[in-house]
């Protein structure tokens, strides 16, 4: 009986309507663990080299971790990997909840989904028996209509159920994978491509319970949770406040996007805080399985013009920020309202609101006109304005929405008149609520990352900066390879060090599929120390924190070396030109610019810490040395 794990894959041949069951050895889940370092391997063994995102062809994997499924907090995360339709390189995204752990108490440690059914299906995994069921009758319907429909069909109300949206079906390029109806798998489309395949959902149950090497220390380990959360200003805010409770920071160390990125302070702030949210709209505190933390929001409004159902949870500060602050948009109903809309319909609230923010200052410049819009005034600090493009993107519906619907990056190209000048896109991907211009790694690791730009592939430069860090930073980031306090708005080869040291131990939680606001490096609620307890609780194995970085570098290169066989390299690691102009506003932020100069060199020293060529792609000595030299003859 191994520990953590179940030892079971399951293989789904949509095409031929095959499901076979896979037990690799335990080297296997050691070498790889799970995540996107396990869905990386068969992705590049199973998909050819220029295969169509949204064509049969392409390999979709859903990978829990060797820990997922112990009752302790952070642990329920699932990775979903395939070719993303948005950047034609590798599609990376994490979600919680309850769905992950149920998937291993169903039996399995993640699934491999390939080919194209010949109508709509969904995948059912019931206490270890996989089945294919029809899946015509949920076609159109909102996510928390077929959680509806499948609970009454399954005759089971704790079944849990990830799907795509009716987004998905109308080709919306930034579409979602969905559990509870607001838990979101997001970032890279893969909505899109499950929709691709005819699989509507995935629906597991089970009470296979995960075996654990040493429940004991586990239970230890639990119990010091609780009692750090309010000795830890970090955790006590995101547990009394969600994500939300950065909002204030943010804005006033000039780090909130507003309008599109052109400046970095809100004035209306205090309006779209976490403070404001718990005063007004929240219902409640929800959670995912076995965290104590329960940072995830539910808010519920039933009287005005934008009535919000609890079921679909609440704004994340992502979405504060890219339908709030972006889009110059101070009223939190309209935000929380347009939320329940992206969850309904499965769509990434990252890309949707940074995509209507873009066609706002391309209206307000005029860049477009109202024939592209369709006659809608899409001005900056109008909800109704915003609420109705967002309709008609969801939909493709308009001139508007069936231009939107693609994401910012395809509408310039295809409105031009100087609309690139607007974009806040790296590899397709829109920039989330953290901006580089002030917190100067990002500015690396948004280039570099291999999904593009992303907030949660590194730590922030705060963490480490003179002005910001703190005892508690201090004495954990030296365990990982970064001894100091750094300047700040430095972007020195010691802050690239910084980045990248930080990049391999989130990549490894990526691939044991940790909570990154519960283990991490700095400011969680555990540290890599506790990190490595716990793996090794879990699976009785005696693995030290270089050979989970080790793990985190393998993901990392795996994902590099499928962009490199896609024809991906340094011409793509490029940041869009707004990042390269000062900031306007007032505020600390206000004249702030990154410089082309300080990437490029930056990207240099990246590069060669990374052991890949000043091309930016890894070498076959340094996948030799990772234990990965099957992987070599995929480079080109």
């Amino acid at each position: 009986m191994p520990f953590g794990y179940n030892g079971w894959i399951l293989h789904v041949d949509l095409t031929n309507e095959k499901l076979e069951l896979e037990t690799p050895p335990e080297s296997h889940y050691r070498k790889y663990m799970g995540g996107s370092a396990m869905g990386l391997y068969y992705i590049l063994r199973e998909m050819p080299k220029g295969a169509d995102p949204l064509g049969p062809e392409n390999v979709l994997t859903l990978m829990a971790g060797v820990t997922t499924g112990a009752a302790i907090s952070g642990q329920s995360r699932l990775n979903a990997n395939a070719k993303s339709p948005i950047s034609n390189a590798i599609g990376d995204s994490q979600g919680g909840g309850y769905f992950p752990a149920e998937l291993k108490f169903a039996g399995y440690d993640g699934i491999i989904i390939k080919g194209r059914a010949k109508h709509p299906v969904y995948l059912s995994i019931i206490d270890g028996k996989p089945e294919l069921h029809d899946a015509r009758h949920l076609k159109g319907k909102i996510t928390g209509e077929v959680d509806e429909i499948l609970k009454k069909e399954l005759g089971d109300n704790k079944i849990e159920i990830l799907q795509h949206g009716p987004a998905a079906e109308n080709g919306v390029l930034f579409s979602s994978l969905l559990s509870m109806s607001n838990r979101n798998n997001g970032r890279t489309g893969m909505g899109l491509v499950m929709a691709s395949k005819n699989l509507r959902a995935v629906v597991v149950r089970g009470k296979r319970k995960v075996q654990l090497a040493d429940a004991k220390s586990i239970t230890a380990l639990n119990r010091t949770g609780p009692k750090e959360i309010p000795n830890n200003p970090d955790m006590d805010g995101l547990a009394k406040y969600g994500t939300a409770s950065v909002v204030m920071s943010q804005n006033l160390y000039g780090t909130l996007p507003t309008l599109n990125y052109n400046e970095g302070q809100f004035a209306d702030c205090e309006s779209i805080s976490g403070e404001k949210m718990a005063e007004t709209i929240l219902k409640e505190r929800e959670t995912c399985y076995a965290c104590v933390v329960r940072c995830k929001r539910v808010v519920e409004i039933k009287e005005g013009a934008y009535r919000v159902d609890p079921y679909y949870g609440g704004p994340e500060y992502e979405t504060l920020g890219t339908f709030g602050s972006y889009c110059g948009i101070k009223d939190m109903a309209a935000i929380a309202f347009a939320n329940q809309l992206c969850n309904q319909y499965g769509v990434d609230t990252i890309a949707c609101g940074a995509t209507l923010a873009f066609a706002m200052e391309c209206y307000e410049k005029g860049i477009i006109t109202r024939e592209q819009t369709g006659g809608l005034e899409l001005k900056f600090g109008d909800a109704d304005a915003m609420l109705k493009a967002l309709e008609l993107t969801l939909k493709a519906e308009g001139p508007l929405g069936k231009v939107l619907s693609k994401g910012s990056q395809r509408a310039a190209e295809a409105w031009g008149n100087g609309a690139d000048e607007c974009l806040i896109t790296v590899k397709g991907a829109e920039a989330p609520a953290h901006m580089p211009q002030a917190k100067r790694s990002l500015g690396l690791i948004y280039s570099v990352n291999p999904f593009g730009a992303d907030h949660q592939s590194s730590e922030h430069d705060w963490m480490v900066e003179d002005s910001m860090t703190t005892d508690l930073y201090m004495s954990r980031l030296p365990l990982i390879g970064v001894p100091e306090k750094l300047e700040s708005l430095s972007l020195d080869s010691r802050k690239v060090n910084f980045a990248y040291r930080t990049e391999l131990f989130y990549s490894m939680l990526d691939t044991v599929e940790l909570c990154q606001f519960v283990w991490g490096p700095a400011w969680t609620l555990y540290g890599p120390k506790e990190t490595v307890d716990f793996v090794n609780a879990t699976t009785g194995w005696d693995v030290t924190l270089d050979e989970l970085m080790q793990v985190g570098a393998r993901r990392l290169n795996l994902m590099r070396t499928f962009n490199a066989r896609e024809g991906l390299d340094r011409k793509d690691d490029k940041l869009p030109k707004k990042f390269f102009k000062a900031l306007g506003g007032s505020g600390p932020s206000a004249g702030v610019a990154l410089t082309e100069a300080e990437i490029e060199t930056a990207k240099d020293e990246y590069y060669r810490l990374a052991g890949w060529t000043s091309n930016g792609t890894p070498t076959p000595d340094t996948l030799r040395k990772l234990d990965l030299g099957w992987a070599v003859d995929y480079l080109s």
